[in-house]
């Protein structure tokens, strides 16, 4: 589904109104509740890509302050090119977040409305329940997601000082002064990795709530 989804969308990007991205993807089959699973699965994805770069950058600031060589410019560029696909990944995780966040409010919106025009009153509370629950499990995911994306910037700014640092103190002095403060780099990081993995499983989590048949 989600490549579909994703070649539908980029012939839609143009279309500018919501309403009518929505009009065109319904008229493709796919409905607010398809969309929207289709952003938790492409924001689980970012976090998951984010949360492996990140580990690799850790992993290239501590051979960084354990190193005892001459070649302090590799050093620094392996440690700059490790901060700037950080950052990268930090914006696709923030992007595809806001994604999740956008549909979810149209499809709740929609689904709220909907409700009005049962006639069946037992249809309609079978309804009202499962978008309590399904906003319910929309929350935690919510919570969890925003969490995780937190605990990022901190840990930018952490490493875009150590860089800015080297770009200008290119010794082997400066080097070892990083190593300091390591352990509170690696407790960021590490925090930041252990939110990303509870908000992939909350995504995994609504992913298959939504799949499942409802009673």
């Amino acid at each position: 589904m989600q490549l579909r989804l994703f070649l539908c969308s980029l012939a839609l990007l143009m279309a500018g109104c919501q309403t009518a991205y929505y009009s065109t993807m319904e008229g493709l089959g796919f409905e607010k509740r398809d969309i929207l699973v289709d952003r938790v699965e492409e924001a689980r994805d970012a976090q998951q890509d984010a949360k492996v770069q990140f580990e690799s950058a850790l992993e290239q600031f501590i051979a960084v302050t354990d190193y005892r060589g001459s070649d302090l410019e590799n050093q620094y560029r392996n440690l700059k090119s490790e901060f700037e696909d950080s950052e990268d990944r930090a914006k696709a995780v923030r992007r595809r977040i806001d994604d999740v966040e956008r549909v979810a409010e149209d499809l709740f919106d929609e689904w709220d409305a909907e409700l009005d025009q049962y006639s069946d009153a037992n249809l309609r509370r079978a309804s009202a329940d499962q978008l309590r629950r399904t906003q319910t499990s929309y929350r935690q995911l919510m919570q969890a997601m925003r969490r995780a994306e937190s605990k990022i910037d901190p840990v930018l700014r952490a490493f875009r000082d150590r860089v800015l640092f080297l770009k200008h103190n290119l010794n082997a002095q400066a080097i070892a002064s990083l190593k300091t403060n390591r352990a509170a780099v690696e407790s960021d990081i590490q925090a930041l990795i252990r939110d990303m993995n509870q908000s992939i499983t909350e995504a995994d989590r609504f992913v298959q709530s939504m799949a499942a048949p409802k009673s």
